[in-house]
Formats: C-alpha cells, sequence, structure tokens
C-alpha cells in the first residue's frame, strides 16, 4: 500500500519557504533534502573566454566569481549538458555587476542583479563571453540551487503542571517549530526560541512528534522553492523506479 503524507506550509516565500511534512522516516527525509542539494540541476557558468581583462584581477578569479552569480533556470526547456551563452562588456569607471552580463536566452538571467563582479578604474575594460552549463550538485557545489536546506522534527511541547512559586526559570532554549497542545503550528521565533516566554510560570515537556519532519529551504534565485522540492520529489520517484525495474530483471 503506498504511503501517504501530509504536507502544510507554515512559511511560504518565492525563494525560502518552511513547511511540515508528517508521514516521513528520518531516511526518507534526509532523502529528500539530499536531492534537494544534489539532484536538481541548474545553470552556472563555466566556460570564459576573455576578450579583454585590464582589470587588477586575474582571469582565472574573475572567472571564479562568474561561477557563483546564481542564474534563473528553465528547466523544462534545457538537458543536463546543454549550454548558454552570455556576454560582457563594461568599461571603467565604473563597477561591473552581474546584471551588465547579457545572455543570448531571455529566460536565462542573473538571479539578482546587484552581484558585484569587479571595480573598474578609468581606462580599465572587461568584455568577456561564457558558456553556462546545466547540471546539478553533485558535480560542483555551484550547480546547487538549494543554498540552506535543513529538517528537524518536529517538537510537540505539553504543559505538565506550574513551576514552583519562588522557582526561578531558566530559560529554556528551542529552535524551530512547535506543536502545542490544541494542535497549533508555531514558529520559535515568535517567542523568542525561549519556552518559558510563551508559558510563563509552567513546567512543560518537550517530545518529537513520530514521523514529522519540518523542512527549512531557500534557494539561490534559479528557481522557486516550489519547484526545486516537487524536482527533488520527482528525483526520488525516478531513482525508486529504475532500482524496482533493475530488482525485477
Amino acid at each position: 500500500m503506498a504511503e501517504e503524507f501530509d504536507v502544510e506550509f507554515i512559511e511560504r516565500g518565492d525563494r525560502s519557504a518552511r513547511f511540515l511534512v508528517r508521514g516521513l522516516t528520518p531516511a526518507f527525509a534526509n532523502g529528500i533534502r539530499r536531492a534537494m542539494i544534489a539532484d536538481v540541476p541548474t545553470l552556472s557558468i563555466d566556460t570564459v573566454r576573455f576578450i579583454e581583462n585590464t582589470s587588477v584581477m586575474f582571469d582565472e578569479m574573475i572567472a571564479l566569481r562568474l561561477g557563483l552569480i546564481p542564474l534563473t533556470t528553465p528547466l523544462d526547456d534545457f538537458e543536463v549538458g546543454e549550454t548558454v551563452t552570455l556576454a560582457l562588456d563594461v568599461e571603467g569607471p565604473a563597477t561591473a555587476y552581474s546584471g551588465d552580463i547579457q545572455s543570448s536566452v531571455p529566460e536565462v538571467q542573473p538571479a539578482d542583479e546587484n552581484v558585484p563582479i569587479i571595480e573598474l578604474k578609468q581606462g580599465q575594460r572587461l568584455e568577456f563571453e561564457a558558456d553556462a552549463v546545466l547540471d546539478s550538485g553533485k558535480t560542483h557545489a555551484k550547480h546547487q540551487g538549494g543554498v540552506a536546506v535543513g529538517y528537524r522534527h518536529l517538537q510537540r511541547v505539553e504543559v505538565v503542571g506550574d513551576a514552583g512559586e519562588f522557582e526561578e526559570q531558566e530559560p529554556n532554549i528551542l529552535r524551530g517549530v512547535i506543536e502545542t497542545e490544541d494542535g497549533e503550528l508555531v514558529n520559535a521565533d515568535e517567542f523568542g526560541n525561549d519556552l518559558t516566554q510563551r508559558y510563563p510560570g509552567k513546567e512543560v515537556e518537550v517530545h518529537d512528534v513520530p514521523g514529522a519532519f519540518v523542512f527549512h529551504v531557500e534557494t539561490d534565485g534559479s528557481f522557486s522553492v516550489d519547484e526545486l522540492v516537487l524536482r527533488a520529489i520527482e528525483s526520488l520517484d525516478l531513482r525508486a523506479a529504475e532500482l524496482e525495474e533493475k530488482v525485477r530483471v
């Protein structure tokens, strides 16, 4: 019988989200995390052809910086290994920014326009062409669209009594998301990560909720959080199907 999972978003934005998944094993939760980091490919500058570089920085150093600039990645339009041509031509005095990079494909652009590449003085010039290749984080860290991906057990907090009348409560630090006795999900940031602030004068017990994990995901702008998560799950599904097929042979 197929497993059933319950997913609930706690925070949801284009580049970052926090969501709860119930019905997971620790191994499956870690598999999702690893897939988001290593399996979902992004476009990243891989080869640079310098036409002119009279700045104070070596070609190799500029190329390294270029490889770390996130590029929007329409995954349905490309296969792993395919490339997109980019170009830049800036003359000083000026600062060359990621937004100055021109792309041969309108859908592929720097995810942020204000990433500084280099400051050029009077008479200095930087001109190059570059190839951005689609590849995954398993090949190189610059292809990791999930820049911050983690998870932790959902923790349930129960009030078990009153604190001693003359007992001074020490901070009870807890991070992530808690589930209250009535099933409410509360971000620990809302009470400064200190349970004594949410439950003053109370004795509480904290327990991990079996099979419930809270994921916190941030992307570099290559694509949305929703696409990163869905593509990671799709990758796991494809690998599981491949393994099943090979076992049956």
